[in-house]
């Protein structure tokens, strides 16, 4: 399926059980191709979904996606025209590790440090008012990211000036190092939203179990969700920025994600949607060990470590250094 996506438009055409396929390709690929060239593993293998339902549902590269740093960018390059480039990955006269507007119409912004996106993509909502476009912007930015001073200006910024933009929290609990600080104990209060939402979920299904009223109170439940949401799911920090927060959603569920998205679109204010991903997923060796995986060099995908061969040419090539 993998081979007739030359642009995001391709995209679009597919079932959502399509999609799930496309994503495990996507993913294979990935795994094949940086096992060979080394790149930032891990942290692209939690973002195929995510991708997929962003260029599902918008319409890129009219509406502005911001990748941060570029290190969850990898699936975003196979779909935006660079498949049949990505064994280049890195590689002299290759494609970029990273997104760069050199390289291709998808790739806003050229990143190379994380927290930028955030700042780029409010300057861009600015100018998108000024000259009258029309058009939406996205940023995907990650939970380790988030944590820089940069990355809070900019939130302060577009809060205050309620500015038509839309945040995607990529919130896979792992980035280089451990997050310290206040906003990552913040952030890790709100992963109980895993709890939270298989909780609301059974609940749900227990009240329509009750003859005559159960439908009743369902609804009455989700009225009163808005109001007793700073109770149970703790988004209150952003709301209080000026974002709407919407989540947090399971970010491996193709169906959920497409779903929310499509209703987020219709907003015209700025919106804050968490997303819950599994750094590594679908490569054995970088669920396990995310932080390793990271960034990694050529190695055996099914051992997940270097060959012999592959360490003595990384050796040789540091002692060039």
């Amino acid at each position: 399926m993998l081979e007739k996506i030359d642009s995001p438009s391709d995209i679009r055409k597919l079932q959502p059980g399509e999609l799930e396929i496309l994503a495990g390709e996507i993913r294979e690929k990935i795994i094949e191709k940086v096992s060979r060239t080394g790149g930032h593993l891990a942290p692209s293998l939690g973002t195929e979904e995510l991708t997929l339902a962003l260029h599902y549902v918008f319409d890129t590269p009219r509406d502005r996606i911001v990748w941060d740093v570029g290190h969850q960018a990898y699936a975003h390059k196979i779909v935006t025209g660079r498949r049949d480039r990505f064994h280049t990955l890195r590689q002299k006269d290759g494609i970029s590790g990273f997104t760069r507007r050199e390289e291709s119409p998808y790739d806003t912004f050229n990143t190379g440090h994380s927290s930028t996106s955030l700042s780029a993509a409010a300057g861009m909502a600015e100018a998108r008012c000024l000259t009258g476009a029309d058009f939406k912007g996205i940023v995907v930015i990650g939970d380790g990211s988030l944590t820089a001073g940069m990355a809070f200006e900019a939130l302060n910024w577009a809060g205050d000036r309620k500015k038509d933009l839309i945040i995607i929290l990529n919130d896979n609990e792992m980035s280089i190092s451990p997050n310290v600080g206040a906003l990552s104990s913040y952030l890790n209060r709100i992963m109980t939203g895993h709890k939270m939402m298989k909780f609301r979920t059974d609940v749900k299904n227990f009240l329509k179990t009750i003859p005559n009223i159960g439908e009743q109170v369902v609804k009455f439940t989700q009225q009163a969700e808005e109001s007793l949401k700073g109770l149970f799911v703790p988004g209150v920090l952003f709301e209080e920025l000026g974002f709407q927060y919407v989540g947090p959603l399971e970010g491996h569920r193709l169906d959920h994600l497409i779903k929310n998205l499509r209703n987020v679109k219709e907003l015209k204010r700025p919106v804050l949607v968490h997303v819950l991903t599994k750094k590594g997923r679908g490569y054995r060796f970088a669920e396990e060990e995310p932080s390793r995986f990271h960034g990694v060099g050529p190695l055996d995908r099914g051992a997940g470590r270097p060959t012999k061969k592959q360490r003595r040419e990384l050796d040789a090539f540091r002692g060039r250094g």
